[in-house]
């Protein structure tokens, strides 16, 4: 495989990782596998050893395992391409396994009761009205169906059905598409918002334009990427050492419904679990009962 003089990928390289992972993944690993093909310019005809080898010479650049987990993944990403491709047969990086260890569990000390989350959706004061009821309803379905920013993103007027009281969420990469019920206190919010707020957030723009329901400041649809900003801008500091974001608002909500003691799989079916697994490690009850028992004979007023 011959690369231009500016390391640019092909285009079938490109169309590859779009139409296999997430954009955000696609263009990380994209990113990663421009620079492996230029740090190794033989690496079409590498095998296991080279790769050790050079996954070595990184070890001494990056001391984060999950960094090294991840360029791994971009290298994998890469041999599966020429496998697809026909340009190779085998995967010399597929048995390569590392023994880094990366944290995955759910950060307990960052999750919020159902009392502090709800208080989110007020705190935010904003000079122009109707930006502060789109916010409401951004927070509302953070903090109601634990919403991810691309679930957020995707969301369309279609996809709000008033009447029932409920709405539907399509289908991501990493979640399942479900329909969930709307709170009575987001039907009027989220009537407000449609019929009289959206249009001016729109202003001269044509009506077919965008269905999505979230708009910026400009009548464009906000992407995930700005929600995601927009939340840690605006939230980040409201509870004292303990972060604000997409994430720990998600599974503040999902740990409060195990907590609560609904069925595991009920739950899995709220969140859009594609695995029981992704959804059992909020549980918390021994991790609760130690805390409590801490806090009984060891208080910290």
């Amino acid at each position: 495989m011959k690369e231009n003089d500016n390391n640019q990928l092909p285009l079938s390289i490109n169309t590859y990782l779009k139409n296999r992972y997430t954009p955000e993944t696609a263009k990380s690993y994209e990113r990663e596998i421009v620079n492996f093909l230029g740090n190794f310019p033989l690496a079409n005809k590498a095998v296991y050893k080279d790769l050790v080898n050079y996954l070595g010479t990184l070890r001494n650049r990056y001391t984060n395992g999950k960094t090294i987990c991840r360029l791994l993944a971009s290298i994998k990403a890469y041999y599966e391409y020429l496998n697809h491709t026909g340009q190779r047969k085998d995967n010399p990086a597929k048995t390569i396994r590392l023994r880094d260890k990366q944290n995955r569990d759910i950060q307990l000390q960052d999750l919020f009761t159902t009392q502090e989350l709800e208080s989110l959706i007020t705190a935010k004061k904003e000079r122009y009205n109707k930006l502060e009821y789109r916010n409401k309803v951004l927070m509302s379905l953070l903090i109601y169906q634990a919403l991810p920013p691309k679930a957020l993103e995707s969301l369309t007027l279609n996809d709000i059905n008033l009447q029932q009281g409920t709405i539907y969420i399509k289908s991501q990469p990493k979640t399942n598409s479900r329909e969930l019920a709307l709170k009575p206190v987001q039907i009027m919010l989220f009537h407000q918002y449609i019929f009289e707020i959206r249009p001016k957030l729109l202003k001269n723009k044509k009506k077919e334009d965008s269905r999505h329901l979230l708009l910026g400041s400009t009548g464009n649809p906000m992407k995930s990427e700005d929600i995601t900003k927009h939340i840690k801008r605006n939230y980040g500091k409201c509870f004292k050492s303990r972060k604000v974001n997409a994430q720990t608002i998600r599974q503040s909500v999902i740990a409060s419904l195990l907590k609560a003691g609904n069925d595991l799989r009920i739950v899995q079916s709220f969140a859009g679990h594609k695995y029981p697994g992704s959804t059992e490690k909020y549980k918390q009850t021994e991790i609760e009962e130690l805390k409590a028992g801490i806090q009984k004979y060891h208080p910290l007023q």
